[in-house]
């Protein structure tokens, strides 16, 4: 597979209509990035866009929507050629949730399908603490990670019987990006780099 979606041809899968809704959103992340003076005023303009994208569950193609039995999964919908972000949904079978991790760069999340619960943690003297709230998604909804506001959380599908899909957005592209999951006991971190479920691993 390429490293965007939006380039593809059209395909029975990927109909133009489909993929012009994703061109045009990278096409206003392009302005977005190109005005923005700062990581705030780049992240409010990517939920305005995202926000839109959600507004209508009828763009994204089934591969890019598929779940897995065991494990959510993450598909690269677009890689910036220039490194500066990336566009993932994030698909969840039923009750299925992430490790506790964080991001090393700004992120916006967009609620396309279902729900999800997100635990944050801050770490204090060493420990890892978990935030008195959860943050809830509905359809629709979009939230922030960054590592000046905060970026540690568990991730979960709000829902135990259906699938839910979230679109994301990062500073980079996520999948070659070296960050930390978390051992929710003990606080320890422990380097990874995520990949992505349709593209092959290429950190060796």
């Amino acid at each position: 597979m390429q490293r965007t979606l939006a380039n593809t041809e059209a395909t029975p899968c990927t109909s133009d209509g489909k993929i012009a809704k994703l061109r045009s959103f990278i096409e206003g992340m392009e302005a977005v990035l190109q005005t923005s003076r700062d990581a705030i005023e780049t992240m409010n303009g990517v939920s305005t866009l995202l926000s839109k994208l959600i507004a209508n569950d009828d763009w994204l193609p089934a591969p890019f929507a598929m779940p897995h039995p065991e494990f959510y999964q993450q598909y690269l919908l677009h890689a910036d050629p220039a490194g500066r972000f990336s566009v993932v949904s994030f698909v969840w079978g039923p009750g299925q949730k992430t490790p506790v991790h964080d991001h090393c760069v700004w992120g916006v999340i967009g609620m396309l399908r279902g729900g999800e619960v997100s635990q944050g943690f801050r770490i204090i003297d060493g420990s890892l603490r978990p935030n008195a709230s959860l943050e809830r998604l509905a359809q629709g909804d979009t939230a922030r990670v960054s590592p000046e506001t905060g970026d540690i959380h568990q991730v979960a599908n709000a829902f135990a019987d259906r699938v839910s899909i979230s679109i994301h957005v990062y500073g980079t592209d996520i999948g070659q990006q070296r960050r930390h999951l978390f051992d929710p006991a003990t606080g320890a971190a422990k380097d990874f780099i995520s990949g992505y479920s349709n593209m092959p691993r290429s950190d060796g």
